[in-house]
């Protein structure tokens, strides 16, 4: 039976530290822990990520321009939390509007790594992802975009799974790049995560991009019979690139031998169009966002500037107070891409592009059951490390990122650690609603391996 009272004392205890949750109110969470439903997820404590919708709840995606903001309606993935049980703890912190990959550009500062408090937790789901590894809640709801539930899971220590497009509705998920975001759980181990991953799948009508798939119970094939034998694993040569640290690719390679030892086929495979994932990936991403957020201007709700001068320059003013530094450039670049004369060259020929790197999915399958890569180039870097350099910063998501452009479902796991007590990740990719097959591989190696039994040290 979950205490959900322990949950409590340990945010009390560690959270001034790691500055995981945002908005965490005691006397909420104690009335809704009163009242709750019994259910998949009964008395389970569950962290949510700034940018899902909860009603009558301070929603601002990290950002200055939505001070203020409280949601007249829940998210589907709130709803359906709240019909399992589940008990929400709270808003976790995020970079702002999801842009970027350390969370260190939310408005509330920076979230640090429970395994070494001078380094980034990953982003943009770093809150989501540091509050479980400290033991803050049993589970957590993040969103992906770019690799913003797989990366900082990687980078602390847990498991982060992105499900197929469209498996998880985005309704009440505030939008960055409406053909590549989507909800995905956090967890401590791969039971937990397909417990989650069971609850928030399924149809909404509310979701125009949702698919028509039933709602399943993904936890019924992990079992200790789990058997791997005869799976075929493809490692794309293009992700074992130089550049790539050396602690992460000998911890990766001695990964794929258990695996091997399991009984999966190891078979190398190319995947010849990643090169051009993270050009491809800021262009389109860019282009939706700077659409997406043309809607905050201080007209209806949030952060509004001087109006005293006029409509425009009350716009003028408040994005240029209400937006941070990296919010601005993503504006600016996705602007730029869609505008005359620059359409075709750009956001056009990224979408062509997109097409080419589906395609590698789609033939790599036809020989493999799923993918193992990397899931981060680098472990966890320090705070304040990359801030200056956004090309860096955005390199950060190189192995993450081809999986929302194709579409398809990605898992992280823990699969070792650094000299230094750094957490590694592997990533598990399939096809498209592969989620059953990624969740046994996962566990399979998760069940022969002590690494999510490792905790940080607070």
């Amino acid at each position: 039976m979950i205490d959900y009272k322990e949950y409590l004392k340990r945010i009390e205890q560690v959270d001034k530290k790691i500055n995981a949750f945002v908005r965490f109110d005691k006397g909420k969470i104690e009335e809704r822990a009163a009242r709750q439903k019994k259910g998949a997820l009964g008395g389970v404590p569950v962290a949510i990520k700034d940018n899902i919708c909860v009603k009558d709840e301070l929603t601002t995606c990290g950002s200055k321009i939505l001070e203020g903001f409280k949601p007249p309606y829940d998210a589907t993935v709130i709803t359906k939390l709240k019909d399992a049980g589940a008990i929400l703890f709270g808003k976790v912190n995020m970079d702002e509007f999801a842009f970027g990959s350390s969370c260190e550009t939310s408005c509330y500062g920076p979230t640090k790594n429970p395994w070494n408090l001078t380094r980034i937790p990953g982003g943009s789901s770093g809150g989501s992802a540091a509050a479980v590894a400290s033991g803050e809640v049993q589970m957590a709801l993040g969103s992906d975009t770019g690799g913003s539930i797989r990366q900082p899971a990687a980078l602390c220590g847990v498991v982060g799974m992105k499900p197929t497009y469209g498996c998880v509705s985005r309704y009440g998920l505030i939008a960055f790049a409406s053909s590549l975001d989507q909800i995905g759980p956090i967890t401590k181990d791969v039971f937990d995560c397909a417990r989650l991953l069971s609850v928030i799948t399924g149809y909404d009508e509310k979701d125009s991009t949702s698919l028509a798939i039933k709602e399943r119970d993904y936890t019924k094939m992990l079992t200790k019979e789990v058997d791997i034998k005869g799976q075929k694993i493809g490692i794309p040569k293009e992700y074992f690139i130089k550049g790539i640290d050396r602690e992460i690719e000998k911890q990766l390679r001695a990964s794929i031998k258990i695996l091997e030892k399991l009984g999966a086929e190891i078979i190398e495979i190319s995947l010849p169009h990643t090169e051009y994932a993270v050009s491809c990936y800021y262009i389109i991403a860019s282009a939706e966002a700077s659409s997406n957020l043309a809607r905050f201007d201080g007209v209806q709700y949030g952060l509004r500037g001087d109006a005293s001068r006029g409509m425009i320059e009350m716009y003028i003013d408040t994005r240029n107070k209400g937006f941070g530094e990296e919010a601005k450039r993503r504006i600016l670049l996705g602007t730029y891409a869609l505008s005359s004369g620059y359409y075709e060259a750009y956001y056009l020929k990224a979408q062509k592009v997109r097409n080419k790197i589906i395609d590698d999915f789609v033939n790599a399958f036809k020989i493999c059951d799923c993918i193992v890569t990397p899931t981060s180039p680098t472990p966890a870097f320090k705070l304040g490390e990359r801030l200056d350099d956004p090309l860096s910063m955005y390199l950060s998501d190189i192995f993450t990122i081809p999986a929302n452009l194709a579409g398809i479902p990605g898992i992280s796991i823990p699969c070792g650690f650094t000299k230094a007590g750094l957490p590694i990740g592997l990533q598990i990719l399939g096809g498209r609603y592969g989620e059953e097959r990624l969740l046994q591989v996962a566990y399979a190696f998760e069940q022969n391996t002590d690494f999510h039994l490792e905790e940080p040290n607070l």
